[in-house]
């Protein structure tokens, strides 16, 4: 068990340094971060290869990074894509308005698909009296939380369903506890926002609410190739189709895009290089750490549905949460179905799951999803729409600011409130 934890040690540094240097010493990070993000994830696979000789689960994990960058890339390109002009929009109210219409819209874009469609605009509706918290925000509802309620919505919905979830059933189970979640949230940015709005230069807040709302779209074309990623989610065979159907989307929006609307959404492939490195080192360090969760799950004592939405959450806000819903729905099956069931190796074994414990299962998806918001790199658009609104120039915490400011006064509230709730 030793010499298994002290691989973990890679990722461990990998986590500290997308914490501290960009506070400490930022310029050297924005210099060097590719460097350390490859070397860590170099040091596991070099290992995996040669000393463990485990080149199967390497290539697994090579497949899942490969989806999760189709997926989370095309979705940026196609989004940078479609410009929104939004004027006269940025009252608290509507502020609210536009929010819960981004987590609604999460559910069949993706939190990324609508991420990357309703950041900007939400910057430019907000740009004068625009705040940190208005970009946390956007990340907890629309980045995260909000995508709660379908397979499409995050990815490890998308993988509960590829293992037998039925489509409806997140939705029928998990509907409450969303809407429980996003009004207290969209309660406590209200109240946040309105402080703000008073803070105002009057001819500020005599601007915002004196306009009429005002939208205009362009680039609409693109909502063709949307919807095609979208439909792609749903192919399995042959193998890499649906990452190519991805990709040739996202070719296809970058060509046929008129240059002014990328120009006016200030459209550069930055975001998404920073995403695809720091994620590559992400997931390369993260198989010594997830393979002692699967082996070791048992022996530490995870029976409940609380341990397993605390432990599903907790790991989620520092692991990608796609391998660790997966790896907590193994362990769940484990201590509920019988083995000569799980031997079939169907999707009986979720059904019969489902039937008998689906409050795991529910945990599961809830603490997969909501945590991801914990930190920066808890899901793959959180870091999109930091690296988005620096390039706007707007406020945004530092990795440690983001959980001391926000995650754990304004999050971790809600989520006690939740597991007491449901899953005590």
């Amino acid at each position: 068990m030793l010499s298994e934890l002290l691989w973990v040690i890679p990722f461990v540094l990998l986590l500290g340094s997308i914490a501290i240097f960009p506070l400490v010493y930022k310029h050297h990070w924005e210099k060097n971060y590719h460097w350390i993000a490859i070397g860590l994830g170099l040091i596991v696979i070099l290992h995996t290869i040669f000393q463990l000789k485990d080149v199967h689960t390497l290539l697994h994990t090579a497949h899942e990074y490969f989806s999760f960058m189709a997926l989370v890339g095309s979705l940026f390109v196609v989004a940078g894509g479609i410009h929104i002009t939004v004027k006269g929009e940025a009252t608290p109210l509507v502020n609210c308005s536009f929010l819960l219409t981004g987590a609604i819209l999460a559910n069949f874009l993706g939190t990324t698909g609508a991420s990357m469609i309703l950041i900007r605009p939400w910057i430019r509706m907000n740009k004068y009296r625009l705040t940190a918290f208005h970009i946390v925000f956007f990340i907890f509802i629309v980045s995260n939380i909000g995508g709660a309620l379908t397979p499409i919505g995050d990815p490890p919905l998308f993988l509960g369903y590829l293992k037998g979830v039925p489509f409806l059933w997140v939705l029928q189970q998990i509907w409450v506890i969303w809407l429980l979640a996003i009004g207290i949230l969209l309660a406590v940015f209200f109240f946040l926002d309105t402080r703000n709005f008073k803070r105002a230069p009057a001819e500020i807040r005599a601007k915002e609410t004196g306009k009429e709302e005002e939208w205009r779209f362009t680039g609409t074309h693109n909502i063709f190739f949307l919807l095609m990623i979208i439909a792609a989610v749903f192919i399995n065979n042959p193998p890499f189709l649906r990452e190519a159907l991805m990709i040739l989307a996202a070719v296809l929006s970058y060509k046929t895009t008129p240059k002014p609307v990328h120009e006016s959404n200030d459209f550069n492939f930055a975001p998404i290089k920073e995403v695809a490195i720091l994620f590559f080192g992400i997931f390369a360090t993260m198989i010594p750490a997830l393979a002692w969760l699967e082996h070791n799950a048992a022996k530490i004592g995870i029976q409940s549905a609380g341990q397993f939405y605390w432990g599903s959450g907790c790991l989620s806000a520092v692991l990608d949460n796609a391998p660790t819903y997966l790896n907590f729905l193994s362990a769940a099956l484990g201590l509920f179905v019988p083995p000569e069931i799980l031997a079939q190796n169907g999707d009986h074994a979720v059904s019969v799951l489902l039937s008998t414990h689906p409050n795991y299962v529910r945990a599961i998806s809830v603490g997969s999803v909501f945590f991801g918001a914990m930190t920066y790199i808890g899901n793959g658009p959180n870091f999109l729409v930091k690296s988005i609104a620096e390039q706007f120039k707007a406020k945004t915490p530092t990795f440690f600011g983001y959980v001391a400011g926000y995650s754990l006064p304004v999050l971790l509230p809600v989520f006690v409130l939740v597991w007491f709730l449901f899953f005590k």
